[in-house]
């Protein structure tokens, strides 16, 4: 995958120079036998089994030395059958879900559309401890609102800075933020979608209104281009992963997300009393 250089925010990622089928960082042949989706969903699984320990160690730290305590948050955005459901299913699923807090966003509500566009948002941050995943987020402000003209760019555009700002603060409190487009093609997305009104079983997933987007898809492929650039930051990075494939995408997410739990450097804490002794107390008591 590709992160996002932060030295030119004024100038837009160019999505197009990056093949959504394509699959960075993956080792060769002589790694991944002869069936790489075979090699990359046990990966994926290995991969999952650090993951839950590395949130098991974030969580004990948390509810120990709550002062010190660290969060993660994994922002998902991406264009409509992107993967962001089945990404999480196959990555987050590894961890428990007593310390995993999901969120999905949808249009906003009534009473969300009274405040200001961050408050639902900082409503669903996941406490001290947790692991947070944002199914959609606060970027849909300035993806959807500005393709659909649901407010004037003199609204949206100032929302860049807000963005950054908001993040900056979560960064400087604590929570470890990661932010990932999921990067799928056109010719793709449609596939996918002939998939849900093919297969009985999915046509609950399928919205008339996401012809309607796929219908625009050059302005949010601008959209996202510019959001990248301008929210692209050392406190709260963008990736963009490649996710035509869906058994590189899985495992390109697990693998950022062991490398971003590695630069916690977690550990589970001491215990505050002498366990010897209390080994002693429970094998003498009658």
């Amino acid at each position: 995958m590709w992160r996002v250089g932060t030295d030119s925010p004024d100038v837009p990622v160019d999505l197009g120079a990056i093949d959504p089928r394509s699959t960075p960082g993956l080792p060769g042949r002589k790694v991944t036998g002869d069936d790489p989706k075979l090699w990359a969903r046990s990966e994926v699984e290995r991969i999952g089994a650090e993951l839950a320990t590395q949130q098991e160690m974030l969580f004990a730290q948390a509810a120990v030395e709550p002062q010190l305590g660290r969060t993660v948050l994994l922002v998902l955005q991406a264009m409509d059958c992107g993967g962001k459901d089945g990404a999480i299913k196959r990555v987050a699923g590894s961890m428990d879900p007593l310390g995993l807090r999901i969120t999905a966003f949808g249009p906003p509500t009534p009473d969300e559309l009274r405040h200001d566009f961050l408050w639902r948002i900082r409503k669903a941050l996941p406490p001290t401890g947790y692991v947070g995943v944002f199914n959609r987020s606060h970027y849909e402000d300035v993806l959807v609102v500005r393709v659909n003209g649901l407010a004037p760019e003199s609204v949206w555009r100032p929302r860049y800075k807000k963005i950054n700002d908001f993040e900056r603060r979560l960064a400087g409190a604590g929570t470890t933020v990661v932010k990932v487009m999921l990067h799928i093609s056109r010719d793709e997305q449609r596939d996918r979608l002939m998939q849900r009104l093919i297969n009985p079983d999915k046509h609950w997933k399928f919205n008339p209104a996401d012809l309607d987007a796929r219908g625009r898809w050059d302005d949010y492929q601008a959209a996202y281009a510019e959001a990248l650039a301008r929210c692209a930051s050392d406190e709260a990075p963008w990736y963009v992963l490649p996710a035509d494939r869906k058994w590189y995408r899985d495992w390109a997410l697990a693998h950022l997300l062991r490398e971003t739990f590695a630069d916690l450097k977690l550990s589970y804490p001491q215990p505050d009393y002498d366990v010897t002794a209390q080994r002693h107390r429970l094998e003498t008591d009658g």
